[in-house]
């Protein structure tokens, strides 16, 4: 199982990154995909999940409204879209697959990925 990010970087302040992860060694199509975030010194956070049934999309407070994810479940990929970023959204991303149980997504991951460095100068 490989969950393979990419699309981090430097940015400035306001500006905007498109995140993706390329997942693959098993079929993630039942399960639901998300990111998350470790910054310098602090604890690993969660960022953002999606379902694949229905689609549905949850977001932790911090991002709700700047950052959008989103999944092409043909091709394996997720993506998180980030807008307006913020020196505080420095960290590094890693992208996630999670189990749904009972309509539930499980929020421990069932397999993490490599990080991806994203980076916002003020």
């Amino acid at each position: 199982v490989q969950l393979q990010a990419s699309g981090g970087g430097l940015v400035q302040a306001g500006g905007s990154l498109r995140l993706a992860c390329a997942a693959s060694g098993r079929d993630f199509t039942n399960s639901a995909m998300g990111w998350s975030r470790q910054a310098p010194g602090k604890e690993r956070e969660f960022v953002a999940v999606i379902k694949r049934r229905g689609g549905s999309e949850y977001y932790a407070d911090s991002v709700k409204g700047r950052f959008t994810i989103s999944r092409d479940i043909s091709k394996n990929m997720v993506y998180l879209q980030m807008d307006s970023l913020k020196p505080e959204d420095t960290a590094v991303y890693y992208c996630a697959a999670h189990q749904v149980l009972h309509k539930i997504v499980v929020m421990t991951p069932e397999y993490w990925g490599q990080g991806t460095q994203v980076t916002v100068s003020s």
